[in-house]
């Protein structure tokens, strides 16, 4: 069954219909490009046909190209895989421009077809890169339709013509935020940007009607008419020289470099700019193939999109029935509470939200209108809305309240007592199939769960602040936990539209196992006499979004005071961080707790906002004569973190490595160029790896320690992914 189908009628109009069988969204694959092709053929070699209509059988028109076929083009380009992927692009390249040209006599530009695109819904990537090439486009009036090019956000760039056409017809400066921001749209605010041309009731009968209508100048593009100037100015003109100038200075801000797709598209943009456009397509398919053959493109497309989608869709969840939540019931009403309230009420879902006295649980309440009433000024959710979601959360004192519930997640002050209490209380009332969950960052679950009548219907659920904005949910497996238990977590998640990795017990689980050393690595090296700027900016360059030093001051500086007495209580004379800890406490005792004191490793002014390093810090720690090597920062970052994920690997805390690169892209915004932490060890290469945590352990001591994976990894040349791909002993 092909994916494009195409009619004639009496009128002289060839309808073409994109109609992927059994996927709910249009994706084009390599079999799709040639059925399209053969399509488009055939409608304008037939002397009967007046113009095409392309639009979709679904109520959407593309959600892009099938990632799946993307990351093995490489793969199977043949001996010279930069070569074949190539032309690859440069064959479909000339298939969207058959669409463009129609035709038409290339000297007179006349004789051409009119080419409308009708787009029912959402046109993501290649799906809108398609409409792109067509002489107008129709979208019909959907407020929920997206409309743009994402493709920046799993690591490459419009690669099929959108980067050059989209440039082209609203300049470097119009197009920045739709290419290098991946920003999408409705419809009409589609068409206001200029990415489209008409937001209609009807759009396949209006788009009938501009075929018939349409003269030869009607379908003639721009770049393709004599004359053309590029909006906004070519490179080599004054404006277009500055717009260049400020795209790559903003480029480089925001990516530091450690983003290839960004400053392959930017180049893509600036040269193509320079020739005619023919010539512009063939520099866009030189740069698409340079992004794809690097292996950043391969490891973000795997972890970001593949492997997420996996994970999303239960890849790890127990054959047991559906376990969907009806009636939720949270214990604490603090943010955390708040937060989780919030996001299973906008699912759907009823919450009973539960605190020691009501003035507390309607403030937990409260939380959830604020989040509702910014999204009202925005134009993003209506009042209607906003009350229907407030209408699915009771706040109460009354743990009565809670019978009926089918979930329960307690997010009380972390404590183990409190915990306790709170489980043995809140089992007594609910129902004996009722699941229960604790949201915890540290405290281990198997011990949590020793309060609990029913451990097998205990779990812990660990969601990252804030609520409503993190993508990730750790859930935590202790040792008695069962298949039921897990597989309510995990629907739980999907319910409220959040990425779940499932790990098991162990200190800090997986997450903040490998946040805390790369904060504490941070820390050391400030109290070692490393320039704290040197520390921060190294890690911006690895493409994390917050060094080590500023991410300390966001989750407060008295938590990692209590994380590191639990920790040192615990683990008595192997307690490692007495060097860290002299640097946190000494905070900690001047009241510098970080941004919620105003003060921390950083300066903030009186509204919160952030000034700078604080002023001081090089009195208290002198800065060393000798300052390391950019490098040797970087890798003492890298691998303070990348190391623990291979422990957790090691111990069974973890049990599949994409939840690792999955978790710590979406948890702690590990350098997401890499694809996470084992995509970037098959990256630099085990033996590498190796050689470098020898002698970073020679020099800084046992933490740097190879793990005997990855030393057996190097010995056997294995990777994580791949043919050779090895799992942990």
């Amino acid at each position: 069954m092909s994916d494009f189908t195409l009619t004639k009628d009496a009128e002289g109009i060839a309808t073409i219909t994109w109609d992927v069988k059994d996927k709910s969204m249009n994706v084009l694959s390599l079999e799709g490009w040639d059925d399209l092709d053969a399509c488009v053929t055939d409608a304008l070699e037939d002397e009967a046909v007046k113009g095409i209509v392309i639009t979709s059988g679904k109520d959407s028109f593309a959600g892009g190209m099938d990632l799946n076929v993307i990351a093995k083009m490489k793969a199977s380009a043949g001996d010279d895989p930069a070569a074949g992927l190539f032309e690859g692009l440069m064959r479909s390249h000339a298939i969207l421009r058959k669409i463009e040209r129609a035709g038409m006599d290339p000297k007179t530009l006349k004789g051409g077809k009119p080419v409308a695109c009708v787009l029912p819904g959402t046109a993501l990537g290649i799906g809108f890169e398609i409409p792109l090439a067509c002489h107008r486009i129709f979208a019909a009036d959907n407020p929920k339709a997206k409309i743009g090019l994402p493709e920046i956000m799993v690591g490459i760039f419009p690669g099929m013509g959108g980067t050059t056409r989209l440039a082209r017809k609203l300049g470097a400066m119009g197009a920045s935020p739709f290419l290098l921001e991946g920003k999408l749209s409705d419809p009409k605010k589609a068409k206001a940007a200029g990415l489209i041309d008409e937001v209609s009731d009807d759009p396949v009968a209006d788009a009938r009607a501009w075929v018939l209508a349409a003269k030869d100048a009607d379908i003639v593009k721009p770049w393709d008419q004599k004359g053309y100037k590029m909006p906004g100015g070519a490179p080599y003109h004054p404006a277009g020289f500055m717009t260049f100038v400020g795209a790559s200075a903003m480029v480089n801000g925001k990516t530091q470099g450690a983003f290839p797709a960004a400053k392959a598209l930017l180049s893509a943009v600036y040269e193509g700019a320079l020739v005619p456009f023919d010539t512009a397509l063939k520099i866009e398919a030189r740069w698409f193939t340079h992004v794809l053959m690097n292996p950043s493109s391969e490891a973000m497309i795997r972890s970001l999109f593949i492997n997420k989608e996996a994970l999303e869709k239960g890849a790890n969840r127990p054959d047991v029935p559906d376990q969907k939540v009806a009636k939720l019931g949270v214990l604490g009403a603090g943010m955390m509470g708040a937060g989780i309230a919030y996001v299973a009420a906008n699912a759907g879902i009823e919450v009973v939200l539960i605190d020691r006295d009501q003035a507390a649980a309607d403030k937990g309440k409260s939380h959830a209108e604020g989040i509702l009433d910014k999204g009202v000024s925005r134009k993003k959710v209506t009042p209607e809305k906003k009350d229907e979601v407030l209408g699915r959360i009771a706040a109460t004192t009354d743990l009565d309240a809670l019978k009926g519930c089918d979930l329960i997640i307690e997010a009380v002050f972390e404590d183990m007592g409190v915990k306790a209490e709170m489980t043995k209380a809140v089992e007594a009332i609910v129902g004996d199939d009722c699941i229960f969950a604790t949201n915890t960052s540290t405290l281990p679950i198997t011990e949590l769960a020793k309060a609990s009548v029913r451990p097998e219907q205990f779990i812990g659920i660990h969601f990252f602040s804030p609520v409503d904005k993190m993508l990730l949910v750790e859930i935590i497996k202790g040792k008695e936990t069962g298949e039921r238990a897990v597989a309510k977590a995990l629907d739980f998640v999907r319910q409220i539209r959040k990425t779940p990795i499932v790990v098991n017990d162990a200190r800090f689980f997986y997450a903040n196992r490998c946040i805390i050393p790369y904060i504490n690595e941070g820390i050391r090296m400030v109290a070692e006499g490393v320039s704290p700027a040197l520390v921060e900016n190294a890690a911006k360059m690895l493409g994390f979004p917050l060094g080590p030093l500023q991410l300390v001051d966001e989750t407060s500086i008295d938590l990692g005071v209590k994380i590191a007495k639990a920790t040192r209580a615990a683990m008595g004379d192997a307690y490692p961080d007495g060097a860290v800890d002299e640097v946190l406490f000494a905070f900690a005792d001047a009241g510098r707790l970080g941004r919620k004191s105003n003060a921390g490793f950083y300066d903030y002014d009186d509204k919160g906002k952030r000034q700078g390093l604080w002023a001081e810090l090089g009195t208290r720690y002198p800065l060393a004569e000798d300052q390391p090597d950019l490098h040797d920062v970087q890798n003492r970052l890298m691998f303070a973190q990348v190391l623990e994920a291979v422990r957790a690997l090691e111990d069974g805390v973890l049990e599949d490595i994409r939840e690792g690169d999955v978790g710590a892209i979406l948890g702690w915004g590990f350098a997401p160029w890499s694809g996470g932490p084992f995509s970037w060890l098959d990256i630099v290469g085990a033996d590498w790896a190796t050689e470098t945590c020898d002698a970073l352990a020679a020099t800084h001591g046992p933490r740097f320690a190879t793990p005997d994976l990855l030393r057996r990894m190097a010995s056997d040349g294995a990777t994580f992914y791949g043919e050779r791909a090895v799992k942990a002993a």
